[in-house]
């Protein structure tokens, strides 16, 4: 018989399933226009750096120049296995850093991985960091971070 907390496109795991050392991998993402429009009505920004075609070639770019937090949000767990494989055990994201290492812009197909850095145990809950590398499809680093997740561990 079918359940909504049976259906699961992974196997569950538990904290302790996790090793310092695991890869997860994100799909490929080609930042569009329309991420460039979502993102200025989610964050209100509408800073010419970013929108304002001709004041972008006065500057020097030849195309839309991505926000860093545009950037960012495609280093999400939500859109790896990882996520699937906590299901209910992932209580919350609780911190995050980020190094904007090179520009992005629009027409750029970015690449974000995620690798366990450390595993710290607590008495109910346990601590994943996870290092953070986001590549363009000239295999160039643009973004690099760590991520904590608070995860049950039962």
């Amino acid at each position: 018989m079918f359940t909504p907390a049976s259906h699961q496109m992974v196997p569950l795991r538990l904290f302790n399933d996790f090793s310092v050392g695991e890869i997860f991998r994100a799909p490929a993402r080609t930042i569009t226009e329309g991420l460039f429009s979502a993102f200025q009505a989610a964050s209100g920004d509408n800073a010419p750096l970013h929108y304002d075609k001709e004041f972008l070639k006065r500057i020097g770019h030849e195309e839309l120049y991505a926000h860093g937090f545009l950037t960012l949000i495609q280093s999400s767990i939500g859109a790896t296995p990882l996520a699937h494989q906590l299901g209910e055990n992932l209580v919350g994201f609780v911190e995050q850093s980020s190094k904007f290492l090179k520009p992005v812009y629009c027409g750029d197909t970015l690449y974000a991985e995620f690798e366990i850095k450390k595993l710290f145990l607590s008495k109910t809950t346990g601590t994943m960091v996870l290092s953070t590398r986001t590549y363009n499809q000239s295999s160039v680093l643009v973004l690099s971070g760590l991520q904590k997740y608070l995860i049950k561990l039962s």
